[in-house]
């Protein structure tokens, strides 16, 4: 009897980690999940515990492999990008806390940058802009604060990585340092035209080169799993950011195809190929996937509270206690009433990039209730949305024809049909929505030799449906412009403020 190969998928996110069992077929056969804990030290800082992640991943991993039948064929990791971790090389332990992509404690240190002048040459060498969102600036920080780390970082006793490195580390024993071409692309410190760590970067993030990881492919071979951690030597097939994950997972593999995932944060990424496009929009140019050594561009745009917003819905002001409560509140109210939410709990992302701005809620009235607010939420990241695939059709010269969408927020009927009406674009989502999973195991099936070509990937995408804009065009400049008007009273809010 022949017997189907699988593939295990560790998806380490920002609020939880899961490992998902698939099949060659892109079937889920066996999925575990487990949240940890977010820590908020101070306004706009948020970090993680590495140690609490590295408990959910073995966790998660542990029971789906137990209920598998045999051992996987290969594993892919794949990770909420920037978050930054340093460790002792010697015991493995972390010397602080992750600080978590949003955290924007360094946007001082950043603007410092800016005003000497530096910003426009390190969006030349990485497509990022100088921000508090990449790994850089988060890693000379911790440097800078924990006693002694700076000197122990330049004599090689540390390590740098950002999740997908640090799980790898602990998966292979300590035995693999790496990293892949896409995580690296979003840390600020490497050249994605030269494909490697830069120097001058370092100099000026005064990062030491000492505690880099390798840079390989994003479907390479990664080492084996150590069989004091999982019983078993697995090949670690793939690592790939959670952003690029999705697109690969969406099928999204020819130039001009476009994804957008609906998780903590929201982000849009458009393949363009060989090409690496600049953006007159301050969108992001960076790595899709690199394989066999060719590397494959993207343009991305990033918005920082999608269900994180529905999270403070519900764990803040206990409006809802669960995120389908939304869809039916929003579908509640013939209209949002003129009441607008900008989410800009830990600033606003592309294409503001406005670190200092913080949530504003417009428009209320004594009639205004949890409905209103809900569909607020919902309406948001529609907006936002909107903004990113009207520059990025502007970068690129043309716009999409089709959205594909996945993520959490992707499940949300109501969502999916006001974002194809706010966007005027038809809306397409998948049979499966675990697509980051899916994108990491298919490239670790792509390493493993389950699979032959990236156009095999590709066939195997599935829609389960598809939504059509149906807004009046009228309507939907109004609701728009009166959008635009909340963005510029938040940020307006915030310089008044001192910022």
């Amino acid at each position: 009897m022949t017997v189907t190969p699988s593939i295990l998928a560790i998806d380490q996110g920002t609020t939880s980690s899961r490992a998902i069992v698939f099949n060659d077929k892109g079937e889920a056969l066996h999925v575990a999940q487990q949240e940890f804990t977010q820590h908020y030290p101070a306004d706009g800082w948020v970090e993680h515990d590495p140690e609490a992640i590295w408990s959910s991943v073995l966790s998660v991993t542990r029971q789906v492999l137990s209920q598998a039948d045999q051992p996987p064929a290969a594993i892919g990791i794949t990770n909420q990008r920037e978050t930054t971790v340093i460790w002792d090389r010697a015991s493995g332990a972390p010397i602080h806390n992750a600080i978590v992509w949003q955290d924007r404690r360094t946007a001082d240190a950043c603007e410092a940058l800016r005003n000497q002048g530096h910003e426009a040459d390190i969006t030349a060498r990485t497509g990022l802009l100088l921000d508090p969102y990449f790994s850089a600036s988060k890693i000379a920080w911790i440097l800078d604060h924990v006693d002694g780390a700076r000197a122990r970082a330049e004599s090689g006793d540390l390590a740098f990585g950002t999740i997908d490195t640090f799980l790898l580390w602990r998966l292979t024993g300590g035995r693999m340092h790496a990293t892949d071409a896409t995580n690296a692309s979003r840390t600020a410190l490497f050249n994605i035209h030269e494909q490697c760590w830069d120097n001058s970067l370092l100099t000026r993030f005064r990062v030491p080169e000492a505690i880099l990881p390798q840079v390989l492919d994003t479907a390479d071979s990664f080492g084996t799993t150590d069989p004091d951690v999982l019983g078993e030597s697995i090949l670690i097939g793939a690592l790939v950011g959670d952003q690029q994950a999705a697109l690969v997972g969406q099928g999204c593999l020819k130039t001009g195809m476009l994804k957008s995932t609906y998780g903590t944060g929201c982000f849009a990424i458009l393949n363009t190929g060989r090409k690496a496009h600049d953006s007159r929009h301050r969108l992001l140019t960076t790595v899709g996937y690199r394989l066999d050594g060719k590397t494959t561009y993207a343009l991305e745009g990033s918005i920082f509270m999608a269900g994180a917003s529905v999270q403070w819905l519900r764990d803040a002001l206990g409006l809802v206690d669960s995120a389908a409560e939304t869809a039916t509140l929003a579908a509640s109210l013939e209209s949002n009433d003129g009441v607008y939410l900008v989410p800009a709990f830990t600033g606003l992302g592309a294409p503001y990039w406005n670190p200092h701005a913080r949530g504003t809620l417009l428009g209320m009235t004594r009639a205004t209730g949890p409905a209103h607010i809900a569909r607020a939420v919902l309406e948001a990241v529609c907006y936002q949305s909107h903004e990113l695939l009207e520059a990025m059709a502007d970068d690129v010269g043309e716009g999409a024809t089709m959205l594909r969408i996945d993520g959490g927020m992707a499940r949300n009927d109501w969502l999916a049909q006001y974002l194809a009406d706010i966007s005027d674009t038809p809306v397409e989502r998948p049979a499966l929505l675990e697509t980051t999973a899916l994108g990491a195991a298919r490239l670790a099936g792509l390493q493993a030799g389950v699979f032959n070509a990236l156009a095999d990937l590709q066939k195997a995408w599935v829609a389960d449906q598809t939504f059509i804009p149906s807004m009046d065009e009228n309507e939907r400049q109004s609701r728009l412009g009166d959008w635009r008007r909340a963005v510029e009273a938040a940020i307006a809010f915030a310089q008044d403020a001192g910022n």
